[in-house]
């Protein structure tokens, strides 16, 4: 039997050539060796975008088209929606009492998102996100996490939850190990952290005259004035671009960079036409499955179908470890396949 993995992504924007390095090109390997499950963390949007919610429905869908334009198929993997997914909620509920409060402050992933969002006030909702996140994950009894480093903490604290849950009541959950992705980040245009709303992504449905313009607008070696000055890669932005898609010739153009024979504009057209020449593929996938809606809508309602009987198992698990199934008052509830 397969081993069981579970990831995903919030909808509050378009995924970017940043998330493709950093997860979904892994995913799409995971996919032949794992039975995987996706999820779209609608909820989590909350905790940041509270007042944005008339977007979700089209984030969603935007999402869902990024995963099928990159390769990510329904066929193997299981796609689903976490608000769709009743018993994560009542899971969070029953975490939420088994993490203090000065655990989930000393997480230094929530104190970076929280310095990151620009919020004035930290909400319940917002710190207590690891415990809704451990719902997430262990509502299908995963064995594997795929994650970056800044995720760790995360992942570290779902463990801890599991083996509270188990040793106080039952061994219900099994202590999912994290599965550490191999590539280093991807810089945004400006040199800061790539992101959604940052104004600094080149996203996996960009145009090619979109991708050349943000390429051209990139920020790079700062100490390089003349076209002829030898420039820095290892502190440039568009060079990171190079080892990333264009890696066959980046060793070459580290050379030349550093011996002031290619300027920063030539570097910038070579990195935006094999960017391009990457992202053909995915625009054109992208636009077969925007021409067939129902197959979006069908890979999305069964992959969320079959997560709601293994969550219903899970649940009455838990009940039942916890002694919250009251068999003398209520038969068993049962989904319908």
């Amino acid at each position: 039997m397969k081993k069981k993995i579970l990831t995903g992504d919030r909808p509050t924007g378009p995924l970017h050539i940043g998330h493709y390095v950093g997860s979904l090109e892994n995913r799409i390997k995971l996919q032949d060796e794992y039975d995987c499950y996706f999820i779209i963390a609608d909820f989590q949007v909350l905790t940041d975008h509270l007042r944005e919610t008339e977007r979700t429905e089209h984030l969603i869908k935007h999402v869902l088209l990024d995963w099928l334009s990159v390769g990510i198929n329904p066929e193997k993997s299981t796609f689903f929606i976490q608000s769709r997914i009743s018993e994560i909620a009542e899971l969070t509920m029953l975490f939420s009492m088994m993490v203090s409060l000065s655990r989930l402050q000393r997480n230094p992933t929530v104190k970076e998102e929280f310095r990151r969002s620009g919020l004035k006030s930290i909400s319940y909702g917002f710190i207590g996100y690891p415990v809704s996140q451990a719902a997430d994950i262990l509502i299908i009894r995963p064995d594997l996490v795929p994650v970056g480093e800044d995720q760790l903490p995360h992942v570290e604290q779902t463990r801890e939850i599991a083996r509270t849950f188990n040793e106080l009541f039952s061994n219900v959950f099994p202590i999912p190990e994290p599965l550490l992705g191999t590539v280093s980040r991807l810089p945004g245009l400006d040199g800061n952290k790539m992101g959604k709303s940052t104004n600094n992504a080149i996203f996996l449905s960009d145009t090619a005259e979109v991708v050349r313009n943000k390429i051209k607008g990139a920020i790079t070696d700062p100490a390089r004035i003349r076209v002829n000055d030898k420039g820095h890669p290892e502190i440039c932005n568009v060079f990171r671009y190079h080892v990333a898609f264009n890696n066959p010739e980046s060793a070459e153009i580290e050379t030349k960079c550093k011996k002031g024979r290619l300027g920063c504009i030539g570097c910038k057209k070579i990195v935006s036409d094999r960017i391009n020449e990457f992202l053909e593929p995915i625009r054109i996938k992208r636009a077969y499955y925007e021409a067939k809606p129902a197959t979006i809508k069908e890979a999305i309602q069964d992959g969320t179908k079959k997560v709601r009987l293994i969550s219903n198992e899970t649940i009455n698990l838990v009940r039942d470890a916890m002694h919250f199934d009251y068999k003398g008052l209520f038969e068993e509830e049962k989904i319908a396949a």
